[in-house]
């Protein structure tokens, strides 16, 4: 089993964690988490890819173990998210590489792939949303509510999303044998969100995060143009990002690969292995192995 190793970087004066592992001369693929996590949603995919390439996985700012410093002194947006993303990658040597992009990691990832296209060899897509197809109506109505206008109504509609028995739902609601997916998932994710202030910071995120509608004509764009080799693994279950969002992807990637497995939003809690088949054989196709005999 492959040594994951526990890093710290300091990007534009703030200190961001990120787990690495497997040969740092192999490709590089780089996993974008999602809300309310961190790179702990990565821990047992990570070893498993490995043995064959080099893997990178960022808590973004506010999230995990990296800062998270107060509202008044860092403005949180996506598109602050992606720059200290693209200059972590740029500090610590990775130039090219596939990305694994769920929740929140998608308008991160976006931006990395419309920033340098080069860069990014392919794509995963687990849950990660790029087409309005893929917004759940009712989950999604209280958001762009509180986006359109921030008031302490609409706010106090979406605060729940930031407590446990939500935080609960988003992991189990979907999986059909919920006792496979670990507490620890949520009640880590739970604890680190409930720190002073970092409340503050995940609802200016809920605010920006309709901001990512309009980039996407420009993701389609390239996506159209590029014809990136795209891997859409999803949770069909999953009643933030349905599965329309994965379907979508066919419109401008004719041969993006599509799997919808019976699971919901966060599906490495409770198909694992299923999905690391999936991205083992996209890999190989798009990297190759660099221990394929």
């Amino acid at each position: 089993m492959a040594q994951v190793h526990h890093r710290y970087q300091t990007v534009g004066g703030h200190r961001l964690f990120y787990r690495e592992a497997g040969p740092t001369d192999a490709p590089t693929v780089v996993l974008l988490h999602g809300f309310p996590t961190s790179s702990f949603m990565f821990r047992d995919l990570i070893p498993r890819l490995a043995e064959d390439y080099h893997v990178i996985a960022p808590d973004h700012l506010g999230f995990g173990l990296s800062d998270a410093p107060p509202v008044e002194e860092f403005d949180y947006t996506f598109d602050a998210l992606a720059e200290l993303t693209t200059q972590l990658l740029d500090q610590i040597g990775v130039r090219r590489y596939v990305i694994y992009v769920q929740d929140y990691g998608a308008p991160v990832g976006w931006r990395l792939a419309l920033g340098d296209p080069s860069a990014v060899l392919g794509i995963i897509t687990q849950n990660g949303n790029g087409y309005v197809a893929g917004f759940v109506p009712e989950f999604w109505a209280p958001l762009w509510a509180y986006a359109e206008d921030a008031n302490p109504e609409t706010e106090a509609v979406i605060r729940p999303a930031l407590e446990v028995d939500a935080i609960r739902w988003q992991y189990t609601h979907g999986v059909a044998d919920p006792t496979l997916v670990s507490p620890d998932t949520w009640l880590h994710d739970h604890a680190l969100v409930s720190r002073p202030g970092n409340d503050r910071i995940q609802l200016k995120l809920f605010r920006d995060y309709a901001k990512n509608l309009p980039l996407y004509p420009r993701l389609h764009e390239y996506l159209q143009s590029s014809q990136v080799p795209l891997l859409a693994v999803w949770g069909r279950n999953d009643e933030i990002f349905g599965p329309d969002g994965a379907r979508a992807f066919a419109a401008d990637l004719p041969n993006a690969q599509i799997y919808l497995l019976d699971g919901g939003h966060f599906l490495l809690e409770s198909h694992l292995d299923a999905v690391t088949e999936h991205i083992v054989a996209f890999l190989s196709k798009v990297l190759g192995s660099v221990h394929a005999s």
